[in-house]
């Protein structure tokens, strides 16, 4: 009944469509547990880039079953938008589940995200305007819609009529703004309904019984460790726990069934948005790391800031993930530089400080402590085998395994879905 997690490392962006994809042939189940369409993944298929947003990257892989579980936020447009743009490429898309008890984002959890980043101008969070944060709000403020209510129209337009009392209110005399139409949100979340039925399951059930039927489950979050809302650089930070224990609340599925906690970290850093990123760069080098990593947000198109791999940042993901293993992305991106500096500690007013510093004003202000080490400048795109990756991309690799907490078990050294080097086998 292997459970396997896994996480971003970072501040999301690390490549976990590929880990998805490593683990592939040998998963049953590929479970979204938390985020909505605010997080893309870009996953390569031989000459095909398909760029997935809502979905779990397992939908790609043939006989697995992917579940959109109790923890996401379903913006249902973008949903079948998505189904529909698979279908017409080949992909099967008949074994989705869709949880019950997921959230809905309507068309003024949309309205409200986009306004109040405007209104909020220097102190943007920097949202993707897709409506993620609202909704969420409306899940903790216990005003918000569920799957479920899509089934019974009565419920639905008392709980659209409610929220809209007090949203109204604000977007009307607040933000100077037209107020919703109750008809229109609800007609629109019906129009939905019939194709959405056979897609619904109580997933937490279908879940346990998959694990106690022996069947490998893969829950894959949405951003990453340092935007969790909890655990993250917050206030800039997703509205939900991209952590390794928000597997377990965002699915309903126990703790004690998880086995293996996989994260994923990039071979030098990004995030999009606001927020402190002590190793950011703002030269040439940054822009290197942006162009040939072609660091673009996959589903706002943003630039994404670049920076070297801070090793604090993957010890703080082990530890409060429980990570068993690494897998290290975009290796390759780094072939050509002569020096590549890794940040193994931070200066805060003068005093050296190795571990993410709890307070959010020392981590703003946080300098790197690099530490450089030799570069390389053979391709590796085409090295399937560790011992074949230059000396000096091998020590890089060891320099920062033993930095970072745990063992980095598999290395993607290349676009394509099987450039990886395999060290160990992530299920054993």
């Amino acid at each position: 009944m292997p459970a396997i997690v896994l996480i971003g490392a970072q501040w999301g962006d690390e490549g976990k469509g590929k880990a998805t994809d490593l683990l592939g042939s040998r998963v049953d189940y590929v479970v979204k547990f938390n985020g909505g369409n605010n997080a893309g993944h870009t996953v390569v298929v031989g000459d095909k880039k398909y760029a997935l947003h809502l979905l779990p990257s397992g939908i790609l892989t043939p006989g697995v079953t992917p579940v959109i579980a109790n923890g996401v936020v379903v913006d249902v447009e973008v949903l079948f938008h998505e189904l529909e743009a698979l279908g017409s490429r080949g992909v099967d898309v008949s074994r989705l589940l869709v949880s019950a008890n997921a959230h809905v984002i309507t068309a003024y959890h949309r309205t409200l995200d986009k306004v109040t980043e405007r209104f909020l101008g220097k102190r943007q969070i920097g949202t993707t305007g897709r409506g993620i944060g609202p909704a969420y709000a409306d899940k903790i403020n216990r005003v918000g819609i569920r799957v479920q209510d899509l089934f019974d129209e009565g419920i639905l337009r008392q709980k659209v009529e409610a929220a809209l009392d007090l949203k109204n209110h604000v977007l009307v005399k607040v933000y100077n703004r037209r107020a919703v139409l109750a008809d229109q949100v609800i007609d629109d979340l019906l129009s939905y309904t019939e194709r959405l039925r056979p897609m619904v399951a109580d997933t937490s059930l279908v879940l346990d019984r998959a694990l106690r039927d022996g069947k490998t489950v893969l829950f894959e979050g949405g951003q990453a460790t340092m935007l969790d809302v909890d655990h993250g650089t917050y206030p800039f930070v997703t509205s939900s726990n991209a952590t390794s224990g928000g597997a377990a609340t965002g699915s309903g599925v126990a703790p004690n069934r998880i086995d293996r906690v996989i994260a994923v970290v990039k071979a030098y850093t990004t995030r999009v948005g606001a927020g402190p990123f002590p190793t950011e760069l703002f030269d040439e080098s940054g822009e290197f790391l942006r162009s040939k990593g072609f660091e673009f947000g996959t589903t706002t198109g943003r630039p994404r800031r670049t920076g070297w791999y801070d090793a604090p940042i993957a010890r703080y993901t082990a530890r409060i993930n429980g990570v068993t293993d690494f897998v290290l992305t975009k290796l390759d991106v780094l072939t050509g530089l002569e020096r590549i500096p890794v940040c193994v500690a931070y200066e805060v007013d003068g005093v050296r400080v190795d571990e993410v510093p709890v307070s959010q004003s020392d981590f703003h202000h946080a300098k790197p402590i690099y530490e450089e080490f030799e570069g390389w400048s053979e391709d590796i795109t085409g090295v399937r085998r560790f011992e074949d990756l230059p000396a000096a991309a091998q020590r890089y690799v060891l320099a920062i395994e033993e930095m970072s907490g745990s063992r980095i078990s598999a290395i993607g050294v290349g676009p394509d879905r099987d450039a990886i080097v395999t060290r160990h086998d992530l299920l054993g």
